[in-house]
């Protein structure tokens, strides 16, 4: 079994009267991506601040390398990236890379991060001349410069262009292809998708699923039918129907069995199409119906 470099054990945090986690357990294999899903609100930042040492459970442990993540020497091999990030607004793009490389003994070549975060262009202005997308990238590429064995990201390419969310998967990707690990929040599934090894989904603090994509999916037991508009059969399906008088779309808990229903009914099934739900449409099921 594959170490973990990170988990929570049964970790429970309050602030006052609101239980922002709940019992919540789970681990951060090494040389995977983890991302935690969840609304605003769900539990995901504190669920970070506990793995990172800037707060500890009323409740359960966090262990960071094996440690107490509130120890200095558990941080060591960490690199994160919070919500908002600010910087000394007159220094520039490769002071700053060069202020916060020196903190390292063996820093990661700050010439392929300018390459990978596309801050080539920006390397000479001064920060508080940049935009709220190529700070963004700054940051990315900070957490990266003391070339840690785990990286904490919270929700990383918010703000992103296009262009820029891309590169920035490729050097993530990159980044794990190396023997690196990644805890990552994000409220984009697509994300989630092209880059988690596995996801946790939280919600008002507490985990209502984990696995693989594909697992977290298949949990759900959904699928969608489409085919071309056509008057079915009576009491072909019992299942949600709509039919918007081009397409008619059905969601089912077994699409296979769903199909072979049809077409014993007689059911022309016209241009058919058989397709998982979306992550997105998964995860709003798992919310509604924990």
């Amino acid at each position: 079994m594959t170490a973990a470099v990170a988990s929570l054990d049964h970790a429970s945090k309050r602030f006052g009267a609101v239980t922002a986690l709940a019992d919540v357990s789970f681990e951060i294999p090494r040389g995977t991506v983890v991302a935690l899903l969840g609304a605003n609100g769900a539990g995901k930042t504190t669920a970070l601040s506990l793995l990172l040492g800037l707060r500890r459970p009323d409740e359960g442990s966090a262990r960071l390398f094996g440690a107490d993540p509130r120890q200095p020497d558990a941080r060591r091999k960490l690199g994160s990236t919070p919500q908002e990030s600010a910087f000394p607004p007159t220094l520039r793009v490769e002071e700053i890379l060069e202020l916060v490389a020196a903190h390292y003994e063996q820093p990661a070549s700050r010439t392929e991060l300018v390459r990978q975060f596309l801050l080539d262009e920006f390397t000479t202005r001064q920060t508080g001349g940049l935009s709220g997308g190529q700070r963004r990238r700054l940051a990315l590429a900070l957490a990266l410069v003391g070339a840690p064995e785990l990286l904490v990201l919270d929700e990383p390419t918010t703000g992103l262009d296009i262009e820029s969310r891309r590169a920035t998967w490729e050097a993530l990707r990159a980044y794990v292809a190396g023997g690196g690990t990644i805890l990552l929040t994000t409220h984009y599934p697509e994300e989630a998708e092209a880059l988690a090894t596995s996801i946790v989904v939280i919600e008002h603090g507490r985990v209502l699923a984990e696995g693989s994509v594909a697992e977290v999916r298949a949990g759900a037991g959904r699928g969608r039918v489409r085919f071309r508009s056509e008057p079915l059969p009576p009491g072909t399906c019992a299942e949600r129907t709509v039919d918007d008088g081009t397409t008619i779309t059905i969601q089912s808990q077994d699409p296979s069995a769903t199909v072979r229903a049809l077409v014993l009914a007689g059911a022309r099934l016209e241009g058919l199409a058989v397709e998982p739900l979306s992550l997105e449409d998964v995860l709003r099921q798992i919310s509604t119906h924990p």
